[in-house]
């Protein structure tokens, strides 16, 4: 039978729930435990992806086409979690279940109410989200306890818990022990008033985790468990960490949470916890051979999750490579302002990330064409990519009007556009390419060298395409397409040969949603790689 973990959080937004989470998972899988991984979230939108970059973070996408939390990401990169539509429930879609099952008379003349109506529906979203085969399954609630918008998910799980019995559902409170600095200490007020709230639902967390920048003094621990009712030993420290967010899973071993996890819900492990390659890992995070600096030339740049998994790709390449990866954020607006050159200057490699609409594209331009001329390390996604094959049509083939459909669908040179039957509708809703599509990757390239494979398969989130009437022009004049769907005969990658750029490539889909710390996407492995070794040739050359 599978064990529920049900993850909520107090006092504050932005905890890192969704890191806690997944590091959970992480530790359960390291026990030979198989867990599932979810996330409900109290918003109203159906899914975050009408939502904007500056208020929610990054929208990741899974293989099947879900748009959905950035959370998910965490829970990929950390577990082997099988992760999909029933992944990430929101208020808003539990909500269009609910009304279209009234409108269809699924109630048969009920008074449909948040109770038993809307939380009978969460509760199945629950059972949804464990695949076959689950141990353990993992679910987060989205928002901080007290939110009016939560409140139908806590008493969900309330009843969830009361349905499937004690030790088959565990509770883990995530709250935070602000630190005065007026008074150089910590305070326990608010974690008690969070619990406090929590009981008054009717749930009684039987861990607590607890967020802080400063380490616990030694009678904190008894002070909370007196106040908020949960075991000494139950109460875990979740210190701010020093180098890396991949600390996070063994500073909850070491604070003694596995066992407490096992405890309670009444399981043997089915191996022995070996964390080594982990440790080994941490090690090569905090002593690095090399240091490069990428930029990062982006339309979302203010707010770093709107482009969390791309930092975190660089991150794993870096791992791989032995290398610190230092970000230099770069608004796409103000390359268009102040010049490519101000602002890229001494970057040992240009990243252009996905993105939406007209602002920052010609800023993006100039980034790729600053890294082309300058022979210096490219990579451009989704957008990046598309704004890649116009700057090459723009100042290589001399199109001097080149430009994309989606802001400017009456140009007569539209080197990225619709898909034929997409030019058609008036209604672009829905048109989206979503999820995994197959990839035929071109001998002798850099793509094809980077993956080892002749066929790949990669998540997508876009609507324009490169148009195949400019493929023959481009690609005498130099751009290679490295990479092509089969089935749509749609370009997937173009690249710059050796030749001609040490290292330059672009892809129409998202690479950085399929990377692991132990595991770097091969494509951001190399890219850092190609940077590594433009900062040994700039140093050679000055010397």
């Amino acid at each position: 039978m599978t064990k529920h973990i049900f993850i909520t959080g107090g006092v504050v937004s932005s905890l890192g729930k969704g890191l806690t989470a997944a590091a959970i998972g992480w530790i359960l899988e390291r026990l030979g435990f198989k867990v599932s991984m979810q996330k409900l979230d109290p918003y109203i939108n159906v899914d975050p992806g009408t939502m904007s970059p500056f208020q929610h973070g990054e929208v990741y996408v899974t293989d099947d086409g879900t748009e959905a939390d950035l959370d998910l990401g965490h829970y990929e990169r950390f577990t082997n979690a099988k992760i999909g539509a029933h992944s990430n429930y929101t208020t808003g879609k539990i909500y269009r279940s609910v009304i279209r099952k009234e409108r269809r008379g699924d109630y048969l003349g009920s008074t449909v109410q948040v109770i038993p109506h809307i939380t009978d529906e969460i509760k199945e979203a629950i059972k949804l989200g464990v695949t076959e085969g689950t141990d353990v399954a993992i679910t987060e609630i989205g928002g901080t306890i007290g939110d009016i918008e939560s409140l139908p998910f806590v008493e969900a799980i309330r009843q969830f818990s009361l349905d499937n019995g004690p030790r088959d559902c565990l509770f883990i409170h995530l709250t935070l022990l602000p630190f005065l600095r007026a008074s150089g200490e910590l305070k326990t007020k608010p974690t008690q008033q969070s619990v406090g709230k929590l009981r008054e639902i009717g749930i009684q967390p039987q861990i607590l985790i607890c967020r802080t920048e400063k380490p616990m003094s030694p009678d904190m621990p008894a002070k909370i468990s007196l106040f908020c009712n949960v075991r000494k030993e139950a109460v875990i420290e979740e210190r701010d960490v020093d180098f890396s967010i991949y600390e996070v899973p063994v500073d909850l071993i070491r604070a003694g949470l596995p066992q407490q996890i096992l405890d309670h819900l009444d399981l043997e492990p089915k191996k022995e916890l070996n964390v080594d390659d982990w440790y080994r890992l941490l090690e090569t995070v905090k002593h690095p051979t090399h240091t490069i600096e990428v930029a990062v030339a982006g339309k979302y740049i203010e707010l770093h999750d709107a482009y969390k998994s791309i930092y975190e790709s660089l991150h794993h390449a870096g791992i791989a490579n032995s290398c610190k990866v230092k970000l230099r954020k770069v608004s796409a607006e103000q390359v268009a302002d102040r010049g490519a050159e101000q602002l890229l200057d001494g970057v040992d490699a240009i990243l252009v990330p996905g993105g939406f609409g007209e602002r920052g594209f010609e800023g993006k331009i100039q980034a790729i064409r600053y890294a082309r001329e300058n022979h210096i390390p490219f990579l451009g996604i989704c957008y990046g990519m598309q704004a890649a094959v116009v700057e090459y049509a723009r100042h290589v083939c001399g199109i001097d009007d080149a430009t994309t459909a989606e802001f400017e669908p009456e140009a007569p040179h539209q080197v990225i556009n619709l898909m034929e039957e997409q030019k058609n509708l008036k209604d672009l809703g829905g048109t989206m390419r979503l999820g995994a599509f197959d990839c035929e990757l071109d001998e002798d390239t850099l793509s094809r060298h980077a993956y080892g494979y002749e066929s790949i398969s990669e998540r997508h989130r876009h609507r324009y395409e490169f148009n195949n009437a400019y493929r023959e022009q481009l690609t005498a004049a130099g751009l290679r397409v490295a990479g092509v769907n089969p089935h749509l005969d749609l370009v997937e990658i173009v690249e710059l040969s050796p030749a001609i750029h040490p290292w330059f490539v672009g892809v129409q889909f998202h690479p950085e949603y399929k990377t692991k710390p132990q595991q770097p996407h091969p494509l951001f492995r190399d890219f850092v790689g190609a940077a590594i070794a433009h900062r040994e040739r700039v140093g050679a050359g000055s010397s």
